[in-house]
């Protein structure tokens, strides 16, 4: 079972894997055997109780983007259909069909990717071992019936990159370094904590709002290249040492896409061997143009996955509170 009041001392990258035997890099053994929840053990009630002090002001930003777009979806998932049921003449009802649950804004589960390393997922859970069926493993409901609530800090990448000059693309594979991202921290006055929730905005969505109806088609069935954090061992480190509960940003992806395996691809490393969420396509323009107005970058999030069983992936149904 998961550990839900672990407050020990955590291992540092260059310690991992935490077991012997397990992957290299894998947290695997820290929150006790069995565990389905990953990093998202870090959210004790006591951090969730210091986040919920950072609501201060009753400004909530939710952070769903509309679960249209993007539009047509990319990675070839399905587009959303929405029937209307008219039951009778004030009743109504209404049916989701082809809800492909990461075409717009979502957490990535611990069923999403595997690793390649161990051939399997979490915990050393196997392919076989998920099926969405009873005794199913690592899915999404692990999550959802415990709860994404606590401190949240967000470093507006894009904004600062523009204030630099830099102009990033953000529809093309630009990297972004673990270094500019600590430079970001500076010049907001950010600082991180053990357990944050850590969100960047790199402007992928607003973007991606800019473009017209060739363009959006174009993007959806070419090469996806996508804005996105570098792989490799400085960001694996800034991400672990920083001990972060969760990750997530405005892009398709999080990390610079394509994916360069050879330096070590995110997706196969928080997911598989450290159970860490990974959210995707969140919707932060009105949160960062507040946090820019009043140069508070912190503030209190809730988030309620779906609890759906067995299920892969979930809209993050997400709330920031300032």
């Amino acid at each position: 079972m998961a550990n839900t009041s672990f407050d020990g001392r955590l291992p540092s990258f260059d310690e991992l894997p935490h077991d012997s035997g397990a992957p290299k890099l894998s947290d695997w053994g820290l929150w006790g055997e069995g565990d389905e929840v990953g990093t998202i053990n870090l959210l004790t009630p006591e951090r969730v109780a210091a986040g919920a002090r950072l609501a201060r002001t009753g400004k909530m930003f939710p952070l769903n983007w509309k679960m249209e777009l993007p539009d047509p979806p990319l990675f070839g998932r399905e587009r959303l259909n929405h029937t209307l049921k008219r039951k009778r003449p004030f009743v109504h009802d209404d049916v989701y069909n082809d809800f492909n649950t990461q075409s717009s804004t979502h957490w990535d589960g611990l069923t999403h990717y595997g690793s390649q390393q161990c051939q399997c997922f979490y915990g050393g859970v196997t392919p076989e071992q998920i099926t969405a069926l009873p005794g199913t493993r690592n899915g999404i409901q692990a999550w959802a019936r415990r709860g994404i609530a606590g401190r949240a800090v967000l470093l507006d990448y894009g904004r600062w990159a523009t204030a630099q000059g830099l102009h990033p693309a953000a529809g093309e594979r630009t990297e972004v370094s673990a270094a500019d991202l600590q430079r970001v921290a500076g010049a907001q006055g950010t600082h991180f904590e053990t357990g944050d929730i850590f969100i960047v905005r790199y402007g992928w969505t607003a973007w991606y709002d800019g473009l017209d109806e060739e363009q959006r088609h174009a993007i959806s069935v070419g090469a996806h290249t996508f804005i996105g954090i570098a792989q490799g061992t400085d960001t694996f480190r800034f991400l672990w040492d920083n001990h972060f509960a969760a990750v997530a940003s405005d892009a398709p992806s999080f990390e610079a896409w394509p994916a360069d395996p050879a330096r070590g691809a995110l997706h196969s490393t928080l997911l598989p061997l450290w159970g860490m969420p990974i959210g995707e396509m969140f919707f932060l323009e009105d949160l960062a143009a507040d946090c820019a107005e009043d140069g508070v970058y912190e503030f209190f999030l809730t988030s309620s996955p779906l609890n759906k069983y067995g299920g892969v992936a979930s809209p993050a149904n997400a709330i920031a509170i300032k």
